[in-house]
């Protein structure tokens, strides 16, 4: 009996434990889980390749974008911050999921930056960091199908009125800019894959989307290719910020070590360089910003 209650007792204390560090946010001692989209975690593994990522310096080439940009100086702010943490990742097809595990405490922080006006919407759960992207900084380009010669032809604000465009109010920003554009409709989809499969097919016009560091300043993935309207942009009139769980047992920390990193890396000028070099950061002498006003 005493043998049986002996193994019982192991059995439990093992249940137990394995389902503590299921829902632990920290796996081990130094490594925190960090949940990744699946598209940008593997431009990013492009990317970096076999180099450290805290001495990336220069960020042209191919696979960057606005999102492999953020995770880079994420994890560089960090490490200046005297915030010595591993990061280990999950990639999947997420979305708005990690919002809630920010809410609830079981992700530490996004490495995908928030619009300032999406990161307040989350009240007391999050902090919120120095901007990445300041206000006046995010021109997106206006993306179409390379075969819709209608929208490549746009030159002026008055010239949406033909077209459709597609985003998501959970994106308040982005909604918001493209409900203030004269536009023939706005088409609600949740999901950014399926707005670029929509317009990639003709379904939609064009979205909104971050200029792309490939010569033509094209967009690829699996099946889909969409190109911007030359010299022709649109300002987001927010900031971009990440946003830390206030709730993780790390939060505070990475909260101080993180703003004291973008401040040293804001006055080297790396963050700026970074997104121009990555093709981000568009001069906007070369380029017509249509919503300006």
């Amino acid at each position: 009996m005493l043998k049986f209650s002996t193994k019982l007792t192991t059995f439990l204390i093992s249940t137990l434990f394995f389902v503590s560090f299921l829902h632990s946010p920290i796996t081990k001692a130094e490594d925190i889980l960090i949940y990744i989209r699946d598209d940008v975690y593997e431009d990013y593994i492009k990317f970096v390749g076999d180099r450290d990522v805290h001495t990336i310096e220069n960020f042209s080439g191919k696979n960057i974008r606005r999102d492999v940009v953020d995770m880079i100086i994420a994890q560089q702010a960090l490490k200046i911050g005297n915030f010595h943490h591993k990061f280990i990742y999950a990639a999947g097809k997420l979305n708005f999921r990690n919002t809630k595990m920010l809410e609830s405490g079981r992700l530490l922080i996004s490495f995908d930056t928030y619009w300032l006006t999406d990161a307040k919407a989350l009240n007391d759960s999050v902090y919120i960091s120095a901007p990445v992207i300041r206000k006046g900084e995010y021109i997106a380009g206006i993306y179409t199908s390379p075969s819709n010669k209608a929208v490549l032809a746009i030159k002026e604000l008055s010239d949406l009125r033909n077209f459709t465009a597609v985003s998501t109010p959970k994106w308040r920003t982005d909604w918001q800019t493209l409900q203030s554009l004269p536009l023939k409709d706005l088409i609600q989809e949740d999901e950014w894959l399926s707005q670029a499969r929509m317009v990639n097919l003709g379904w939609i016009d064009f979205l909104l989307m971050a200029f792309n560091s490939t010569p033509d300043q094209s967009f690829s993935m699996e099946k889909i290719h969409l190109v911007p309207v030359k010299n022709i942009g649109i300002e987001l009139k927010d900031s971009r910020h990440f946003v830390i769980s206030a709730k993780h047992p790390l939060g505070k920390a990475a909260l101080h070590a993180i703003d004291i990193g973008l401040n040293k890396l804001r006055n080297k000028n790396r963050i700026k360089q970074a997104f121009t070099q990555a093709g981000f950061f568009i001069d906007p002498d070369k380029i017509e910003i249509l919503n300006l006003q």
